[in-house]
């Protein structure tokens, strides 16, 4: 039994590594609520104690924010913010420049991967239409929901789960992570300038062309004031899964758009993978498989290089999961929501807004290829990830 109980622990790692398993029409949320209910049909635990290993207060806080990026998407918002930063653009150095803080900043504040799937099509009619190459405009897209996903709890999947199983409030974030976010920023800025010499240029640009979008003034007045009141809540130490979940009530209570309209746009498939890893991980913890992970974590900058390689490996998410744990301080938790998120810039296939934007260029008619990432990603990763721990 304790050999069936390590295979499926084992096959479902294999595959989160891989995406799903082969021969099988699995994706990783499907593999991960597989994996979990064959421990559960093992014995591993009972029901009762699969209910205690979910996270209440991740899934309450995920889906909250999920909710919150609904309704601002259907007011119109992140068309609006784009077109205002992409329009004070005079040059293709200045463009290269307002897209990565521009885009990292709304990745702070909102999920990266939403970022990712609104902006990508938005950001190459902008550069086409003006005559750019629009491969470095999407590299520095990728990077900047990227890094610029580090700064906040709200940035993205693995920051809301450390959020979560820490404590660590908004203002531990900013405070710790500001410093490392920015300067990340930079360094992509640097290198792209470096490799394309297009993207350096200080040429003026041709007016830039009209980005279409639709506005709703009226979602927009109350998905602002929602986001802002949030943010607010959260500045003052109020609970965030539980402020994201009011939020989310607030806005669901609504004569202007009808509820199955957000609950479209909220990434379930998310939300099942995050349950069945919950499981997963109990079933680790009580295989007592998580003893083998010490020696990886045993020093600061050891759990920094276990959560890099091993989000490289199965996935950030998982990758967070297995080696909390082994987080005794804030700097831990600091260094494994920051390695977790900082190698998603490594390869095009680091990271799942990675994967959102390549796709998004490629039904506009851009490819982008892993070389052409990975001359990019790789010098990216390894001084943001040494910045990181200098400053940690």
């Amino acid at each position: 039994m304790e050999a069936l109980r390590l295979s499926v622990v084992l096959l479902a790692y294999l595959g989160l590594a891989l995406g799903g398993l082969p021969g099988f029409r699995m994706n990783r949320a499907g593999v991960a609520l597989v994996g979990g209910s064959f421990l559960l049909l093992l014995g591993t635990f009972d029901l009762e104690e699969a209910w205690h290993a979910l996270d209440a207060e991740t899934l309450a806080f995920l889906f909250g924010v999920m909710v919150l990026n609904a309704q601002l998407s259907y007011a119109g918002f992140f068309g609006l913010a784009a077109e205002a930063l992409l329009r004070l653009a005079k040059s293709p150095f200045s463009l290269l420049v307002l897209l990565t803080f521009g885009a990292g900043l709304l990745s702070a504040l909102f999920l990266n991967d939403t970022m990712a799937l609104l902006l990508t099509p938005l950001v190459v009619r902008v550069v086409q239409g003006v005559g750019l190459n629009p491969v470095p405009y999407l590299l520095a897209l990728m990077g900047a929901v990227n890094t610029g996903s580090l700064l906040t709890p709200t940035g993205n999947p693995q920051n809301i789960l450390v959020a979560s199983l820490s404590g660590l409030g908004y203002l531990d974030f900013v405070r710790n992570l500001w410093l490392p976010a920015l300067l990340g920023l930079c360094l992509q800025v640097l290198l792209l300038a470096l490799l394309y010499p297009e993207a350096r240029s200080l040429k003026p640009l041709p007016p830039l062309p009209p980005l279409r979008y639709r506005l709703h003034p009226a979602l927009l007045r109350k998905g602002l004031a929602v986001a802002l009141g949030l943010l607010l809540a959260f500045l003052l130490g109020y609970p965030m899964a539980q402020g994201a979940l009011v939020a989310a009530g607030l806005l669901l209570f609504t004569r202007r758009l009808r509820s199955e309209r957000y609950f479209q746009r909220v990434d379930w498939e998310l939300l099942v993978m995050f349950g069945g890893l919950f499981l997963l991980t109990e079933g680790v913890r009580r295989l007592g498989l998580a003893e083998a992970l010490l020696p990886l974590a045993a020093t600061p900058l050891g759990l920094l290089l276990a959560a890099t390689s091993l989000s490289l490996l199965i996935s950030n998410v998982p990758a967070v999961l297995l080696l909390a744990p082994l987080a005794q301080s804030p700097e831990d938790w600091l260094l494994l929501a920051g390695g977790s998120t900082l190698a998603g810039n490594l390869t095009l296939l680091a990271s799942v807004a990675n994967l959102i934007v390549a796709e998004g260029a490629g039904k506009e008619g851009v490819r982008m290829g892993f070389r052409e990432h990975l001359r990019f990603g790789l010098p990216l990763t390894l001084l943001s990830l040494a910045l990181l721990y200098a400053l940690l």
